[in-house]
């Protein structure tokens, strides 16, 4: 019976995934059905075929940016919106958890890569709760729990870089906000956990760990595994041993 039970768990959320993708993907077979196929079934195949990819990929973009704005609404409808937590990993916020990972999941795996870096991710982050201030770049899609995460002006995260706001510890899920201050940068294919807190222009080095709950004062440069505050002589990160936030 338990065996049945964890088998059964994940259904509810890849029915809801498959809702997501599936109201988006209707949009995409719209364009495809009515505006594109009539013009192209009298061409010749030299032409029919090419053009036919070119109308399914443009159909493709138009489920992914439709995806952008669906899953955000449904997230909204489903009270996604999480508050910070520790407890259970089955009960109601931890629910409302699983909601926001599965519209967060969808989107990532299916489309967002397309559309990273650029305002068109950004928007999707902030429908999902995410707080971003201005001139920010975020050059990643490993950002799990947008809605407790808040950008300060001029962050920058950097290319593969995970920024989630929960871990587990001692069997419960805890859920905590991550902020990150203005100018702050974290580097390429650091990690951060939950609940940390980076100050204003203080750099995480690229592959660190930050542990959760972790406090990176103002100013201050950061890496390792575990991340540690690091002395760097003056012009070193002008040399090449930056953060690498590229």
């Amino acid at each position: 019976m338990q065996r049945l039970l964890a088998l059964a768990g994940p259904l509810p959320f890849i029915a809801l995934a498959i809702v997501a993708a599936g109201l988006s993907l209707g949009v995409a077979a719209w364009l495809f059905a009515e505006v594109f196929a009539a013009p192209l079934e009298p061409l010749a195949a030299v032409w029919r075929y090419p053009l036919t990819g070119l109308a399914l990929a443009t159909s493709y973009f138009a489920y992914g940016l439709t995806l952008l704005l669906v899953a955000p609404a449904l997230n909204l409808l489903l009270g996604g919106r999480l508050q910070p937590y520790r407890g259970s990993a089955v009960s109601l916020t931890a629910l409302r958890w699983y909601v926001h990972c599965t519209l967060t999941l969808v989107v990532r795996y299916s489309f967002l890569e397309f559309v990273t870096p650029s305002p068109f991710a950004q928007l999707y982050y902030r429908l999902m709760g995410m707080k971003i201030g201005r001139n920010v770049t975020i050059n990643s899609t490993a950002i799990a729990d947008p809605s407790l995460i808040t950008l300060g002006d001029g962050v920058t995260i950097g290319g593969s870089a995970s920024v989630m706001a929960h871990y587990a510890q001692g069997g419960y899920l805890v859920i905590a906000p991550v902020r990150l201050g203005a100018g702050a940068t974290i580097g390429l294919r650091a990690i951060v956990m939950g609940g940390v807190e980076v100050g204003d222009k203080a750099k995480v080095l690229a592959g660190s760990f930050v542990l959760p709950n972790t406090r990176i004062p103002a100013g201050e440069t950061w890496g390792g595994i575990p991340a540690q505050r690091l002395e760097l002589e003056r012009g070193e990160e002008a040399r090449g041993n930056g953060p690498g936030a590229s």
